[in-house]
């Protein structure tokens, strides 16, 4: 694994399409960041394994929909959380949740399974998806994702996540409140 101040500055890592668009987004935003580069991370195993390297927290990124497929949820939620529908859907008001399909990430957020992250909210142009985050990570400091690639992982404040990134892409953060467990 190799970490880079910003993009990464060498041909070590071959730069996605995807990838190169939130890193232009970030560099235009002003946003100071790292990059991780790292073997793919399909699982939340793999990614822990990443979150050891850089020492830091790790998030469930949850790409959700509704049961008729006409609306569509990011939500960021701590990593040991267990999560349950009935929890969120009764605060934002849509029943039946379940995972968004791989064909609605690639379409809506240019991203592939394994890779979902707030970064892909720049692709929403049609801004159809609701930015949810829980309650508990509002005291977090620093955050990483990917940069809507799983072979890398970027490292920004949460601060400028929430003020920064994520108006500028458009879309509002809706805080909600998940339990912990039961």
């Amino acid at each position: 694994m190799k970490i880079y101040k910003g993009r990464p500055q060498d041909s070590s890592h071959i730069i996605q399409p995807e990838e190169d668009a939130v890193y232009d987004f970030l560099e235009k935003l002003g946003i100071e960041f790292q990059t991780l580069i790292h073997p793919a991370a399909f699982t939340m195993e793999e990614c822990e394994k990443v979150r050891r390297e850089i020492g830091i927290p790790f998030f469930k990124n949850l790409f959700l929909t509704n049961k008729q497929q006409t609306q569509f949820y990011l939500l960021i939620t701590p990593h040991d959380k267990q999560f349950k529908t009935k929890y969120l859907s009764s605060q934002i008001g849509c029943s039946r949740l379940s995972f968004a399909s791989p064909k609605h990430m690639k379409d809506l957020l240019n991203i592939l399974p394994g890779a979902v992250s707030p970064m892909g909210l720049i692709h929403d142009k049609q801004k159809r998806i609701k930015f949810l985050i829980d309650k508990d990570l509002s005291k977090v400091d620093v955050y990483a994702c990917h940069p809507c690639v799983n072979t890398a992982s970027i490292i920004l404040s949460f601060s400028d996540l929430i003020s920064k990134v994520i108006p500028a892409t458009d879309h509002m953060v809706t805080w909600v409140e998940l339990p912990s467990g039961e």
